[in-house]
């Protein structure tokens, strides 16, 4: 019985009830259409004094709201309302405007079904409850002699007078009966008629995997300046805490490359981060460049104890702004893991070519003695390669000879 009673005026029921009322209340202005075309046939009969004719209403404005069921924002506010009120889960149910005329057609028969159910279940709601209770104080007012008479003509038989109050509250009952059992054929269609086509899914598809790309470059861009930055600052610290006594000279050195470092990365980080806070694309923020900060990169490198040779084979300021963007991460990188892996004090050598429509990148570090050890894995080849691959390029990495070399082939123009 409990749940019987759940299932009629429980809190998901009620909401539901809201929802057909709301369905009813924009049923409203069709109906109003549909008697200015019916009034003209009625041969004079007021539209609203017969239920004939507001049936035929009814009928006239259906059609109507399935025609602008048709606006592009009916789909994502029909669908809220049931996710809101009717307790369908929100995966279940599409958000955007429909698209494709089926999916159009399934938006236009849910529309008019919500509104042909909330109609009834309206016009019930606002007529059932008053001659419910009527017919529930009908025993009590025929107490009073004045009114016997009339009731007496209506139900003519003494047990009448008895069933009046049970009517009464068996009609009650049916209304919630109605609203409860519409309200659950509408939660029940509403999947098949409002939910994601084939198409919303893979719009849905597309949507994540831009977003995921953006989320993947923006760790990129965290791992490099971040990763390389605390590669130098500890070795640059180690190196000064071991000749702190013995060359003060180069401590203040090390000391004075640690604080470039540090607010250049922080520099970085803040725009880095400024993109996750405005949502904006990776290459839209300020970024150091391979023709505007090689120079730099290889000063604080070498401030990090490694000796680093580089040749220089191309006007840097020629190449386009993505590709010298990009081509700085990838050296970064390259001269990061030389730090990390052959140690300080290690000979390094850079080699920047451009030729053929190409631009080269070669590092070539020795081979540490022992297996270094990676914290998070290393990201840092697969970033590099990663890079290489959106730019059309190749990547490869491995050793050659006693050394370990690193070389990256850009186009300098798109590839078709």
């Amino acid at each position: 019985m409990r749940a019987f009673a759940r299932l009629l005026f429980g809190r998901r029921a009620r909401l539901r009830w809201i929802h057909l009322i709301l369905g009813g209340a924009l049923a409203m202005p069709y109906v109003f259409v549909g008697a200015v075309v019916v009034g003209p046939l009625s041969d004079g009969t007021a539209v609203f004094t017969s239920i004939g004719l507001q049936l035929a209403s009814f009928g006239v404005g259906l059609p109507l709201a399935a025609v602008t069921s048709l606006f592009p924002l009916t789909r994502p506010l029909e669908s809220a309302a049931v996710r809101w009120l009717c307790g369908v889960d929100a995966d279940r149910l599409a958000d955007g405007p429909a698209r494709g005329r089926a999916a159009k057609g399934r938006t236009a028969l849910w529309f008019t079904l919500h509104l042909g159910f909330g109609g009834v279940v309206a016009g019930m709601s606002l007529a059932v409850p008053p001659f419910a209770a009527v017919l529930i104080v009908m025993p009590l007012a025929a107490e009073t002699g004045a009114s016997r008479p009339e009731l007496w003509e209506v139900f003519g038989h003494t047990w009448a007078w008895a069933l009046a109050p049970v009517a009464g509250v068996a009609s009650l009952l049916a209304l919630a009966c109605c609203a409860a059992g519409a309200g659950a054929l509408l939660a029940r269609w509403a999947p098949a008629l409002l939910g994601p086509t084939p198409e919303d899914r893979l719009a849905v598809a597309e949507a994540r995997a831009a977003d995921l790309a953006v989320r993947n470059r923006l760790a990129r861009e965290l791992h490099d300046c971040v990763g390389h930055a605390l590669s130098a600052v500890t070795l640059q610290a180690s190196a000064a805490r071991r000749v702190l006594d013995a060359d003060p000279e180069f401590v203040r050195e090390a000391l004075a490359a640690i604080e470039e470092t540090t607010r250049r990365t922080v520099g970085e980080l803040d725009a880095v981060l400024g993109l996750l806070r405005d949502g904006a694309a990776p290459g839209t923020a300020p970024a150091p460049t391979l023709a505007a900060d090689l120079d730099g990169l290889l000063r604080r490198t070498r401030a990090a104890g490694l000796k680093v040779t580089a040749a220089v084979g191309a006007p840097l300021e020629a190449l386009p702004p993505v590709l010298s963007r990009e081509a700085y991460r990838i050296v970064q990188e390259g001269l990061g893991n030389a730090l990390k892996h052959a140690g300080a004090g290690a000979e390094v050598s850079l080699r920047v070519a451009l030729g053929d429509g190409r631009l080269e990148l070669t590092v070539e570090n020795p081979l540490p003695s022992a297996p270094a050890t990676r914290a998070g894995g290393g990201h840092g080849l697969p970033g590099i390669e990663s890079r290489a691959r959106v730019l059309g390029g190749t990547a490869h990495a491995g050793p050659a000879g006693d050394a370990w070399r690193l070389r990256v082939r850009l186009p300098t123009r798109a590839t078709p």
